[in-house]
Order: structure tokens, then sequence, then C-alpha cells
């Protein structure tokens, strides 16, 4: 599975969400790849599943057909996890 942590740049605040998604990517014992990188790279590389930012959501979602989910606090582990479960159980 290939997990992209999202960002305006690709550099601060998504690198904060790779760290909170591999994490929990390692707690959850799933088999997958976390990548961080900029809204534009984003838009242009296939992943299972994006997280990204309230503000960035819209934009992200117009270009891909898989899931994308906003976090607020990227450094909330909880917060993260939950949205991955979430994935995983809309998945099935």
């Amino acid at each position: 599975m290939k997990i992209l942590a999202v960002c305006g740049f690709g550099v601060g605040s998504s690198m904060v969400l790779k760290m909170s998604l591999d994490k929990v990517v390692k707690e959850l014992g799933i088999d997958a790849t976390v990548e961080n990188t900029d809204i534009s790279t984003a838009k242009a590389t296939d992943a299972d599943v994006y997280f990204t930012s309230h503000e960035l959501l819209p934009e992200l979602q117009e270009s891909t057909k898989n899931p994308v989910y906003p976090i607020k606090k990227y450094m909330d582990t909880a917060e993260v996890k939950e949205k991955l479960n979430e994935y995983l159980s809309e998945k099935g």
C-alpha cells in the first residue's frame, strides 16, 4: 500500500504528517510505504490513499479517484490512526 502525506510545498508539515503516519503504520502492522510530497507532485502521483490538510482537501480530491483524508493536527497520532482505520475499513 502506498500512502502520501501532502502539504503545500512538500517540506515541513508533510514531513511531520509522514512521521505520524509511519508510527501508526508500524503500530498497526500494516505493510505500507509512506512518502511526503507537495500538492503538485501529489496530483500526478498515484497512491492508495492521501492524507493532507483541510485547506488542500478539495484540490487534491479533484485530481484523484482514490480516497483523501484531511488531518487537523499532524502530530496527533490518535487522529491519524482514526483516519487510517477509517480508510482500511472502507477499503474492506
